[in-house]
C-alpha cells in the first residue's frame, strides 16, 4: 500500500518522538524547553551614528575639562537629548570605556595607514608621532585610574593592535638605518603622550601651538646618525604597561 506524504511526515514524527529528537532538522522539540532561537535586531544606523557622536563629544570634553565633565553637556555638545547619552552609556565607567577603546582603535589606525602609504620609513614615525598627538592621549590618561579595568578583553586586543603596529613602524625604520638604533618604541610613546599633555593650568587652546613644535624637536633627535649618547636603554612596551595608561 503507498503510502500517503501526510502519513509518511507523521511517522517521521512518531519515530523523532521516541528518539528524543525533533522531528523539524536544526529545531528542539518543545519537550526539551528550549525556545526558538530569535533573530536579534541591528541597530538602526542612526543610533550608531549617535553612538558615534557621543563617543567624539566626550572624548573632546574630557580632553578639555577632565573625566568629570556634566553628563548633560556631553549630551548637548553630540546634539542628542540625555535619554540617548543614558540609553547609550548608563554609567560614566560604560563611556570612558568606550572614549579609551575607540582612541586606541583611532591611533593603531593612524600607525597602520602611515605604514602603508608613506615610502620613507622615518617619515612614517614622523607622520604617526604627529597624528597620534593629536588624539591627545596624555590628556585623557589621567581618568584611567585604578576603578578603570585596564585588561577588560576588547581593550586587550585594541591594546595589542597598537602594540604591534607601532613596534613595526619603529623597527622597519630601524632597519633602513633611518631611526637612532638606541631608542624603543617605548620611548616614542612616552613622547606622543607626554609632549602633547597640556601644562598645569594651561588652556588647551594655548598649549596646542607647541605641541607641534615640541614634538619635531624630539623627532629631529629620534633621526639617524645618532648626535648624542642617551642614558639608559630603550624603553619597552613593557615598561610602559606596568606604569602607564593602556593608551599609551
Amino acid at each position: 500500500m503507498t503510502s500517503t506524504p501526510d502519513a509518511v511526515r507523521a511517522g517521521a514524527a512518531r519515530a523523532a518522538s521516541v528518539r528524543g529528537e525533533s522531528a523539524a532538522p536544526g529545531r528542539l522539540c518543545p519537550e526539551q524547553g528550549a525556545a526558538p532561537a530569535r533573530r536579534v535586531p541591528k541597530p538602526r544606523a542612526d543610533a550608531l551614528r549617535n553612538r558615534e557622536r557621543l563617543v567624539t563629544a566626550a572624548r573632546e570634553m574630557f580632553v578639555e575639562f577632565g573625566p568629570q565633565v556634566p553628563y548633560d553637556e556631553i549630551a548637548r555638545r553630540a546634539g542628542v537629548g540625555n535619554a540617548t547619552l543614558y540609553r547609550n552609556f548608563p554609567e560614566r565607567a560604560d563611556l570612558v570605556h568606550e572614549v579609551v577603546l575607540s582612541l586606541m582603535g583611532r591611533v593603531a589606525g593612524i600607525a597602520e595607514r602611515a605604514m602603508a602609504e608613506e615610502a620613507d620609513p622615518f617619515e612614517a614615525v614622523r607622520r604617526f608621532t604627529l597624528a597620534a598627538a593629536d588624539e591627545r592621549v596624555g590628556a585623557l590618561c589621567p581618568m584611567l585610574d585604578g576603578a578603570f579595568d585596564k585588561e577588560h578583553p576588547d581593550l586587550v586586543v585594541e591594546r595589542e593592535r597598537v602594540e604591534e603596529a607601532v613596534a613595526e613602524l619603529v623597527l622597519r625604520a630601524q632597519r633602513a638605518g633611518r631611526l637612532r638604533a638606541d631608542v624603543g618604541v617605548g620611548d616614542l610613546m612616552v613622547a606622543v603622550s607626554q609632549l602633547a599633555r597640556p601644562l598645569p593650568g594651561t588652556a588647551g587652546d594655548a598649549f596646542a601651538p607647541f605641541v607641534r613644535r615640541h614634538l619635531l624637536l624630539f623627532l629631529d633627535g629620534l633621526e639617524a646618525p645618532a648626535r648624542s649618547e642617551l642614558p639608559g636603554t630603550p624603553a619597552t612596551l613593557e615598561d610602559l604597561r606596568r606604569d602607564t595608561c593602556p593608551a599609551s
